[in-house]
């Protein structure tokens, strides 16, 4: 079972964003492999930037770390950072998800709009 949290945030570089939510999920025992980071030019010369975390669980051998997830931060000429998790609710027990969702609201709950 997949479970979602999706964030949009004021006034927050992306790349920090980005920093942080990796951090937290280490904290929680995550590995985060894989990173892809893009920018992308728009007409007006201003830019998007669009980030993908790839997350495993942790294990001794690489091969026996099992895919749990991925993180997708996209950056908006606006002032918006959005950001979406999914996370195999099994392979990512309630406790640990809920624990680091309070770490992300008490370290970024300033910048998020709330809907």
């Amino acid at each position: 079972m997949t479970m979602q949290i999706k964030k949009t945030y004021r006034g927050l570089n992306p790349g920090m964003l980005c920093d942080e939510v990796q951090g937290l999920l280490q904290k929680q025992g995550i590995v985060v492999v894989e990173t892809e980071s893009q920018t992308y030019g728009l007409p007006s010369g201003d830019t998007q930037s669009r980030t993908t975390l790839a997350l495993k669980t942790p294990a001794e051998q690489e091969k026996d770390q099992r895919e749990c997830g991925s993180v997708r931060i996209l950056g908006s000429p606006q002032d918006e950072t959005k950001m979406l998790l999914d996370i195999d609710e099994i392979l990512f027990p309630h406790e640990r998800l809920s624990a680091f969702q309070n770490d992300l609201d008490f370290i970024l709950g300033s910048y998020e709009i709330k809907w």
